[in-house]
């Protein structure tokens, strides 16, 4: 089963600074009303922190097969999927440590060092070590039936954070947490075609495939060209597997294969800061090359500052308070969104050195 999609019609979900979630009704977004972002702390501050809850369909502990349990009694399992090595990871991890300290929660953690056979096995370890709630970062989005059927053996509630899975949500898991990919790809396409002027030859540098972040954040990119800037032509297409190293090495056999390139979409700002090493390495001076990135994270933010890098889209990795409110919410027996999208903030020559501090 593919995952839902979002509908454009949005229920707003504050996070306050002490309540969990409180759902309010009664505002609505049009899909393609994504290029003023909400106005969000990068600090991580849960007061300050804003989601939508898409769709308004909503999964309850009843619905789902589980039992109600005390959250402060339970233990809580998470499986990052990948190294922490990259800025995004180290924040997100971050975020979960420490709200389940702040709210007195155990927690068991693992890191599948992008290894996905490892994430499975993982996340089974955790159950048998006793995870009576599970928060996942999935690294793929396909696989995870035999940890699906050991949860809803032992009914156990799954959230996912970050990347969805193909299954059925409030029934193979409770909730999907994350970034709206598609609005992320729309803005950074809306920035680029302000960057070049809506004309020239441009490169995508695509995300890992086999999860719906690299899917989604290519179609909403792709349709905003076509659709707002059919003079950019999208000429090369290359995964840099959203690393540093692997976007540098594709860069450099871009410049080669295509010395007149105007500018380049990087999926995660790890790709875009190899894109910059490589266009160093050849020469060129900062801005000669436009260059669009979605994460947030210091390094890129100071890209725009030094002029190397013309926009940062935001996807917020702080996924914690949202997280184990909905966890808390979930888990009393209130309804939860299956499909909460957290808002995300972008950077540009206009905020990037005052709201560097922002960044992660």
């Amino acid at each position: 089963m593919k995952p839902h999609s979002r509908t454009t019609t949005r229920n707003i979900l504050a996070l306050g600074l002490v309540a969990g979630l409180a759902l309010v009704t009664g505002c609505t977004k049009s899909e393609s009303d994504d290029s003023a972002p909400a106005q969000t702390t990068g600090s991580g501050d849960a007061g300050k922190q804003v989601a939508e809850s898409g769709g308004g369909k909503t999964c309850a502990i009843a619905d789902y097969g589980a039992d109600k349990l005390d959250l402060k009694n339970a233990v809580v399992g998470f499986s990052q999927s990948e190294k922490e090595a990259n800025p995004f990871r180290i924040a997100e991890t971050a975020s979960i440590k420490a709200e389940a300290s702040k709210r007195g929660i155990k927690l068991l953690t693992a890191n599948a060092q992008s290894q996905f056979s490892k994430q499975i096995s993982d996340v089974q370890d955790l159950i048998a070590k006793g995870a009576k709630l599970l928060v996942i970062a999935p690294l793929n989005s396909d696989g995870w039936e035999p940890v699906l059927r050991s949860a809803q053996a032992k009914k156990i509630p799954i959230i996912t954070i970050d990347r969805q899975i193909n299954a059925a949500p409030c029934k193979d898991y409770v909730s999907f947490i994350g970034s709206d990919f598609v609005a992320q790809g729309r803005r950074a396409a809306d920035q680029l075609i302000e960057a070049t002027g809506g004309k020239g030859e441009i490169a995508i540098l695509l995300g890992a495939a086999g999860n719906n972040v690299t899917t989604e954040r290519t179609k909403g990119f792709e349709d905003r060209v076509k659709a707002k800037a059919p003079g950019l032509k999208i000429v090369f297409k290359q995964t840099g597997e959203f690393t540093r190293e692997k976007g540098q090495s594709v860069t450099e056999q871009l410049i080669q294969s295509k010395p007149g390139i105007k500018a380049i979409y990087a999926e995660n700002d790890e790709m875009g800061l190899g894109a910059v090493n490589a266009l160093k390495g050849a020469g060129k001076k900062p801005g000669a090359v436009k260059i669009v990135t979605i994460d947030g994270t210091r390094n890129a933010v100071q890209g725009i500052a030094d002029g190397w890098i013309s926009a940062v889209i935001e996807s917020n990795p702080r996924f914690g308070p949202l997280a184990f409110a909905t966890l808390d919410s979930f888990t009393q027996g209130k309804p939860v969104g299956e499909d909460i999208v957290i808002q995300d903030s972008q950077y540009t020559e206009a905020n990037a050195k005052s709201d560097l501090n922002k960044a992660y």
